[in-house]
């Protein structure tokens, strides 16, 4: 009773309570209705076009919440390629491959599979990150939760027995997280614009491995809000030097005028866990002086 008396504590019920008390109404025509649901429960309005807003505050909030409660201070977020095989399976690719082309992309990607090793090497050696006098983590491993090198990434986090975080995002073919994003860190995300904000939020540094399209979105938007001053810098390192001039021609936009000559500057090209590690430390205690 003496802590019903507090006068800092409200005296209404807690919503999750009003959740049960609904849940005791008499059958009637008008309970029956989905006009008497509790707005908070029922699915159908939420998912109106005009809730939009909504949902948009509900998916920034939720993440947020949780990594905040889990101590989670900062992130070191690892983009990469959903396509590359691990190492160990990399040979089949090529065995199953049935003309010269798909033969030759096999090859291609066979050549990569070392990318899963350094993927999940960095993972180890960020996971070793202590704790801050608050007991906050820092770069704790933050992928998209998927394969390949997302599923690498949470990999090397739980070889050292830590934490990782994935954010998955909803796509119309079937999908699950990988089986080494911690459960209680991992997030669903409708969209994508949303999730990338995340990806952000915490971000200490990024690494990006050889992808896609989706890779590409993620780190040209990133490059393009430290570039524009929205984000302070922050260490961007591209894994694989020989990929990524083949796939994009930096110089090219240097030449063109469509960017400066220091834009260069916003990442580094590296090739190992270790380099990348290093230049992270580096930054970060330059930047402490």
């Amino acid at each position: 009773m003496a802590e019903d008396k507090q006068p800092h504590r409200s005296r209404f019920h807690k919503a999750k309570d009003d959740a049960q008390f609904a849940k005791q109404a008499l059958s009637t025509p008008q309970t029956a209705s989905a006009a008497y649901r509790l707005a908070f429960q029922d699915t159908d309005f939420l998912l109106r076009e005009d809730l939009r807003p909504v949902r948009f505050q509900l998916e920034l909030l939720k993440p947020e919440l949780l990594l905040e409660e889990a101590g989670i201070e900062s992130t070191l977020v690892i983009y990469g390629s959903a396509r590359i095989p691990e190492p160990g399976v990399a040979d089949g690719l090529e065995a199953a491959a049935t003309d010269d082309e798909s033969r030759n992309i096999a090859r291609r990607l066979k050549a990569k599979a070392k990318y899963y090793d350094e993927a999940r090497a960095l993972a180890r050696l960020a996971s070793q990150y202590p704790c801050d006098d608050k007991g906050c983590r820092h770069f704790v491993v933050c992928s998209g939760g998927g394969p390949s090198i997302m599923e690498a990434a949470n990999r090397g986090a739980a070889d050292e027995g830590r934490e990782s975080i994935g954010l998955n995002i909803v796509l119309p073919h079937e999908q699950a997280p990988n089986r080494y994003v911690t459960p209680d860190l991992s997030f669903q995300f409708h969209y994508f614009a949303l999730r990338k904000m995340h990806f952000l939020l915490r971000a200490r540094a990024v690494c990006v491995f050889p992808g896609g399209f989706g890779t590409f979105d993620e780190t040209f938007e990133l490059l393009t809000l430290i570039q524009t001053g929205k984000i302070k810098p922050i260490p961007v390192l591209l894994f694989g030097k020989d990929f990524w001039h083949r796939v994009v021609n930096f110089d090219a936009l240097v030449e063109e005028g469509v960017v400066s000559a220091r834009d260069l500057d916003l990442f580094a090209f590296v090739e190992t866990a270790e380099e990348a590690w290093s230049i992270i430390q580096h930054f970060y205690e330059n930047a402490e002086d």
